[in-house]
């Protein structure tokens, strides 16, 4: 399938418009079509991007004959729904993260992947940022020798806010709202492609700043989800990991990762919640004082002016191109996002229980 002959339609249109659209328009699918609820919101988008077709019920946009392939950037309590109505017409996947809102629909989406035979992917494009990359060759490669403890601080200051922010689905259990699943995803997601699989985690979630305000009714009312986390988990080949976040920290200080072996050490810091195009590792071996370890060049080969994230989810959206033409579902693919749905549910587990949950 050429390149010009590759056809995409995008439902969703927050982070769709942002980012979805750009990256397969520059990686040389046509963008055929959007979809939201909201019309005038879609027309707006279409007309702005240069997009033909605009729809409100996905069902239609996921019929059309004339699509190979559907990305799914809504809220994540859709992602089952249009994933698996998408696999069984024959489309390719691309889906957002959090993956789904449990791992019954996690395993109900990868069953129907697998199924359909069509390239199904998770939108877990950190893995393609240079810093994250680079970091995963030296760990294969042995840099710090054998894995033993990696540590992550995630703090922003997202809803430190003098009234009430507004009320949004980040605030309801049922939409799949909360920052573990905004962005404890892509780090699970994360520490498993680094040291394989999780064998036990436990963890505990919290709403340190829980006011929002409806705007329908001008009330105040609780969030139902969390805005801080922390959690640990052993993983089965060794090692152990443990994360805290918070959008309810001030002032914002980004993100911190330390990767400890029994040889040396990686650390990682960006400013704020994604990983920058010109990121870089601090690294110790055998002893040796902490210093900036240069990336290779090849792990940013080109940069994207329009937005520092679409660097790392154009090379997202090549895997899965290259997947489509291959007959193949890249990583990270429906089955990696079932077992970080499974860890991301251990982690709520755990923290209702208070006790540990083991997955294997």
């Amino acid at each position: 399938m050429a390149a010009s002959n590759r056809r995409v339609g995008v439902i969703g249109l927050g982070f769709g418009t942002q980012v979805y659209i750009p990256a397969f328009r520059s990686e040389g699918w046509d963008v055929v079509a959007v979809c939201s609820r909201n019309r005038e919101k879609a027309q707006q988008t279409a007309n702005a991007a240069g997009v033909r077709d605009v729809h409100t019920d996905p069902a239609e946009l996921i019929r059309r004959a004339d699509i190979d392939a559907i990305a799914v950037a809504t809220p994540p309590a859709s992602h089952q729904a249009l994933s698996i109505m998408a696999l069984e017409a024959g489309k390719h996947v691309l889906c957002e993260k959090p993956f789904a809102l449990d791992a019954r629909q996690a395993l109900q989406m990868q069953q129907a992947a697998e199924k359909s035979g069509r390239t199904a992917m998770v939108g877990h494009e950190f893995r393609h940022t240079p810093q994250r990359a680079y970091a995963k060759q030296l760990l294969d490669d042995g840099y710090i020798g054998r894995f033993q403890l990696c540590t992550i601080e995630l703090y922003l200051d997202r809803y430190v806010t003098r009234e009430p922010r507004p009320l949004t689905w980040m605030a309801h259990e049922a939409d799949g709202g909360g920052l573990l699943g905004a962005l404890g995803s892509h780090y699970v997601d994360g520490l498993r492609h680094w040291f394989g699989d999780v064998e036990r985690a436990s963890g505990k979630l919290a709403a340190l700043r829980p006011d929002v305000r409806d705007a329908a009714t001008g009330n105040v009312v609780k969030a139902e989800t969390d805005d801080t986390f922390l959690f640990t988990l052993e993983f089965a080949g060794g090692g152990i990991a443990t994360m805290s976040a918070s959008f309810a920290a001030t002032p914002t200080r980004g993100a911190r990762i330390a990767v400890m072996g029994d040889r040396g050490t990686l650390i990682a810091e960006q400013p704020g919640p994604n990983p920058m195009e010109n990121g870089v590792l601090v690294a110790s071996r055998d002893g040796a004082p902490l210093a900036p370890l240069p990336t290779p060049a090849h792990y940013t080969p080109f940069t994207d002016d329009r937005d520092h994230r679409l660097m790392a989810f154009r090379l997202l959206v090549r895997d899965f191109t290259q997947g489509v033409e291959q007959g193949a579902s890249p990583s990270p693919s429906f089955a990696d996002g079932l077992r970080c749905q499974e860890v991301l549910d251990a982690i709520r587990e755990s923290s209702r229980s208070g006790a540990s949950v083991k997955l294997r």
